[in-house]
């Protein structure tokens, strides 16, 4: 599948805007691969804090040739996910330069009446179908949680650390 691999999307990658982390987020809502343990620890070493949580008019959508997901504007359905708290500067920086300058960064509403920050797919490519984390799961969590791993430190690296 085409773009797949999270080796090929760092051989792209540009450092993302300094600016893009101004904010100083605090809580990340992630719906798609960063769920699983085995993608955190490859990329940040451990696994954060975290509790399930949801987002209204917002679906984790099938992308074309990806075996990620992006969230995208979807009135009337909803997206169910984690929300990661407690990351260090570092490991927003390094998650930020894993997601690349490809996802919009954005504040969005959860259903428990908190806000958090997440990466949203802003357009194209998108599936009709919701993404399948249980295929993710049994399919390519393992390959992709390990090229994760072989790229943390080059991530670590772009981003500054």
């Amino acid at each position: 599948m085409r773009d797949s691999n999270p080796a090929e999307r760092l051989a792209g990658l540009q450092t993302p805007p300094p600016n893009r982390l101004a904010d100083g987020p605090t809580a990340l809502f992630v719906y798609g691969t960063l769920q699983f343990e085995p993608v955190l620890i490859g990329l940040i070493g451990r696994v954060p804090e975290r509790q399930p949580a949801t987002t209204l008019g917002w679906r984790a959508a099938a992308l074309d040739g990806r075996v990620y997901p992006g969230l995208v504007s979807a009135p009337g359905s909803e997206a169910p996910g984690l929300l990661l708290t407690g990351m260090s500067e570092r490991e927003w920086r390094v998650l930020d330069t894993f997601e690349d300058d490809r996802y919009d960064l954005r504040r969005i509403d959860l259903t428990c009446g908190s806000a958090a920050w997440a990466y949203v797919w802003p357009d194209g490519e998108v599936h009709a179908e919701d993404w399948d984390a249980a295929g993710f799961q049994e399919r390519h969590l393992q390959g992709y949680a390990a090229r994760c791993a072989r790229i943390a430190s080059e991530l670590a690296a772009r981003a500054g650390y």
